[in-house]
């Protein structure tokens, strides 16, 4: 189900799930203006075709103790495809590692990392991250204010795509 074809209906849905992804099917219905068996029916479709992938908590970092927040740019040596592969898999294992997106521009890689404090940050990019096999260059950048954090994709209710 391509953007183009979810319904008016489908994006309300969305973005109430976004907003609170424990909303029982009677208390989601009531707030996208559908009856409950309609409802239901669109959230299992979105679901079966990967549009909602997932339920999960939103937790605050801070609260949990990961007073960093940091994003690290990194090149790798090589461009080949399995090197990226195999920089790809390993990155992928890492806990403090939260995001890793593949892109465009003077770096190859944007990681994005929580750590408990700038000391176990500096061990773990030394220890780990400098030591992943075809890293050419890192450049670290720290958060030092969130401005605003992610919490959903724009699914453009007023808009028609």
């Amino acid at each position: 189900m391509p953007s183009k074809k979810l319904s008016d209906a489908d994006r309300r849905i969305l973005n109430a799930l976004q907003k609170d992804g424990r909303l029982t099917n009677q208390a989601l219905s009531e707030d996208v203006g559908l009856s409950a068996s309609p409802c239901w029916r669109r959230v299992r479709q979105l679901e079966e075709v990967g549009v909602i992938q997932n339920y999960r908590a939103s937790l605050d970092r801070t609260q949990i103790g990961l007073g960093v927040l940091a994003f690290i740019r990194v090149k790798i040596d090589s461009h080949s495809e399995s090197e990226a592969e195999e920089f790809s898999r390993q990155i992928s294992e890492l806990e403090e590692v939260v995001a890793c997106y593949s892109i465009a521009g003077d770096a190859d890689f944007l990681v994005q990392v929580v750590a408990e404090n700038l000391d176990r940050y500096s061990d773990f990019a030394m220890s780990v991250i400098r030591r992943l096999p075809g890293i050419k260059e890192m450049q670290t950048t720290f958060v030092l204010k969130e401005l605003k954090q992610f919490h959903g994709f724009p699914v453009g209710l007023d808009r028609k795509v």
